[in-house]
């Protein structure tokens, strides 16, 4: 398309400049013609007032040398023979044009341009009163009847030339105009048909490929937010199963034993196993995070996301008697994380809160920006994580405590790693100041990791943070959720 655009225009050009070009360069040559026998006219009537006074030869050759081209040899002056006895033409300088040419003009009383060698010669005539007219000559050399016309020419080759170059740079400029956005409109059309759900498209170019571009990035959030609405429903359901079932787990621990208490405690085993499916099946269909390059839409608000999460976990913390502390959310943190994915890791984290400690147990949630990262802090006053290496290495809660690791799906702090690492950020896992486990997020602003995250500055970090949020535990300070 960019190419043919491009041909076009030359074409159209090309034609455009032979139109208007060819006919001035005819004019030029014309225009230089004339006046070169002006001036040929101009000079051959300056002999004009000496013919009228006398013929004599010597006077005569006297007036042709005064005028420039006498002097130069190219002006003759031809006085026909008088019918007086004796009487002798006379003839001035050189002739060039024929006597049949002379005679014709002499009789006819007009001048008359005629071609000789070399050139072309004006007969001018002169009348003589009853003597008969005398003939002047001028001779114009083909040089200076053309004078000046090539170098006309070679400029309107140089305007045209200059013309069809521009209206080429033009029209290729158009054509990437034109050709580029339709070319990144395809490539995201394809990327989307992919599955790389984060593809948006600049909104550039012609007001038809704007429209275009508008229409696809707003079809590509559309899917994205079927696909989040299809999985925050499964995450939702199965947060709603998980109440129910700590209670018939509870319940059937307290049965004893004997057939029925192990059918109960089976099918309470097999409803949460179904219960771990939902989860799976929501993670493998999760939209791809969108991230730096993830187009309009990319990232989101941590602190909204923090609010709202911690609003649906507040309910059951309420039912299991859990005093709960939320701090850093008193203003906008922009992170480069899609809304479904901090809701997931924050999802994942406060479920294992709540299944692995027993209830009644204390969790906060305290966020800190540090110019090139937010950190989110997830920790309980439970019995701790035994080997976070190792919980962290198999994408498990490692979790004991009083509730154990029933009904851990494996995949909770994976999910938490995937969305740090996306970041350039990672998870740390270590013992908080509540006296249970700490979860450090640390999400990377820029996709790059921050400077002096050593193992030993992480610990430094948790270990001021970790004062921060039981300062806060202790004065009560934040929202009760």
């Amino acid at each position: 398309m960019r190419w043919a655009l491009v041909k076009v225009c030359l074409a159209v050009t090309a034609m455009v400049v032979v139109a208007f070009a060819v006919p001035l360069g005819l004019v030029i040559k014309e225009m230089a013609r004339d006046r070169a026998f002006s001036d040929a006219e101009r000079q051959a009537a300056a002999i004009g007032p000496t013919l009228s006074i006398t013929t004599d030869r010597t006077e005569l050759e006297k007036a042709v040398l005064t005028t420039e081209p006498g002097a130069a040899g190219r002006m003759a002056v031809h006085v026909p023979a008088s019918g007086e006895a004796g009487s002798v033409a006379v003839e001035i300088g050189r002739r060039r044009a024929t006597r049949k040419d002379l005679e014709t003009v002499r009789e006819s009383g007009r001048a008359s341009i005629t071609e000789v060698p070399g050139g072309s010669a004006l007969l001018q005539p002169t009348a003589l009163g009853s003597e008969g007219a005398a003939v002047v000559e001028v001779f114009v050399p083909e040089d200076e009847v053309s004078n000046g016309v090539a170098t006309a020419w070679l400029m309107l080759a140089g305007v045209g030339v200059a013309l069809i170059i521009g209206s080429v740079a033009v029209a290729d400029r158009l054509g990437v105009r034109m050709v580029e956005p339709a070319r990144r409109l395809a490539g995201a059309a394809h990327d989307l048909g992919e599955g790389r759900l984060g593809t948006r498209v600049p909104e550039e170019g012609p007001t038809e490929l704007r429209s275009a571009a508008t229409a696809f990035n707003s079809m590509a959030d559309q899917v994205v937010q079927l696909l989040a609405n299809e999985r925050e429903l499964a995450a939702d359901l199965s947060h709603r199963l998980r109440t129910p079932l700590t209670v018939l787990r509870l319940n059937a621990a307290s049965l004893g034993e004997g057939p029925a208490a192990e059918q109960t405690r089976a099918a309470v085993q097999q409803l949460e196993r179904e219960v771990d499916t939902i989860i799976r099946t929501a993670r493998e269909q999760r939209p791809q995070p969108q991230g730096q390059n993830g187009g309009p839409g990319a990232g989101c608000d941590a602190s909204e996301v923090i609010r709202e999460r911690m609003d649906f976990w507040s309910a059951l913390a309420e039912d299991e008697g859990r005093e709960v502390r939320l701090a850093g959310v008193d203003r906008t943190v922009r992170i480069p994380v899609a809304r479904p994915e901090l809701a997931a890791a924050l999802d994942a984290l406060l479920g294992n809160v709540f299944r692995h400690t027993a209830e009644g147990t204390a969790f906060a949630v305290d966020v800190h920006h540090s110019g090139d990262a937010v950190i989110v802090l997830v920790s309980d006053a439970g019995g701790g994580i035994a080997d976070p290496k190792a919980a962290l290495a198999r994408g498990s809660s490692g979790r004991g405590g009083a509730k154990g690791a029933v009904g851990s799906t494996g995949l909770g702090l994976d999910i938490v790693r995937r969305v740090a690492e996306s970041t350039g950020g990672d998870v740390r896992i270590g013992r908080s100041v509540l006296g249970g486990t700490e979860v450090r997020i640390w999400i990377g602003l820029h996709g790059q990791q921050p400077q002096g995250r050593g193992h030993r500055v992480g610990r430094q970090r948790r270990g001021v943070i970790g004062r921060s949020t039981k300062r806060r535990f202790r004065s009560g300070a934040g929202p009760n959720l």
